[in-house]
């Protein structure tokens, strides 16, 4: 598929992030001054960060960007967002990399953060809103049921604490609220999804 998509595009990665990507048509306004990567919390951390990922779609670099674990480290603090001089919706554009990514199959195998998206969305679509308790219970064994049992042991003084100041529900485990019609919203969602599927395909 990312064979097709890149021969659809005439090897011009830009263009295809600009039709493709949620405000993806931004890149090309970066003008690499680095306060995205000054301002992120995560800085450090990052292979590349936003202005050397914004250089490396223009320099049609496709795969090092779609692959890369980078457009996932994004916490949606809007910090770049902030205080980029050009205003660049930064946060929008490294979410929408990364969703790209995981359409055209790219996303990296082992990223944790992908995993915790994974994990937040399939437990919204059960019922509409989050059950922060089988969340929390749901990361803390994403990696393991021994590394689980570990997490769990480590963070119950934080569970308690939450327990006690009324943040965290303990009855959430039976099934906790929901919204008054999840099925619709459910089937929403998965026309959404359809549509954007089709849009994102090569010929769509």
């Amino acid at each position: 598929m990312s064979n097709t998509a890149s021969e659809q595009y005439t090897n011009n990665f830009l263009k295809e992030v600009e039709q493709n990507v949620e405000e993806g048509d931004w890149v090309k306004m970066c003008m690499q001054c680095g306060v995205c990567a000054g301002s992120c919390p995560l800085g450090p951390h990052w292979a590349h960060p936003p202005q050397e990922i914004f250089m490396m779609i223009r320099a049609n670099k496709r795969e090092a960007v779609l692959t890369s674990d980078s457009v996932w480290m994004c916490t949606s603090c809007y910090n770049c967002i902030a205080r980029c001089p050009r205003e660049l919706p930064i946060t929008h554009i490294m979410h929408g990399l990364a969703r790209y990514a995981k359409v055209q199959g790219l996303a990296p195998k082992e990223q944790p953060t992908a995993k915790f998206g994974q994990l937040f969305w399939d437990n919204l679509m059960k019922k509409g809103r989050v059950n922060e308790l089988k969340l929390g219970i749901a990361l803390y064994f994403m990696n393991g049921f021994v590394e689980g049992i570990k997490t769990a042991i480590a963070k119950s003084g934080l569970g308690m604490s939450m327990v006690k100041t009324k943040r965290m529900d303990p009855m959430e485990i039976l099934g906790g609220h929901s919204i008054k019609d999840p099925g619709s919203l459910q089937k929403i969602i998965k026309k959404a999804q359809e549509l954007e599927a089709a849009r994102t395909q090569p010929n769509g």
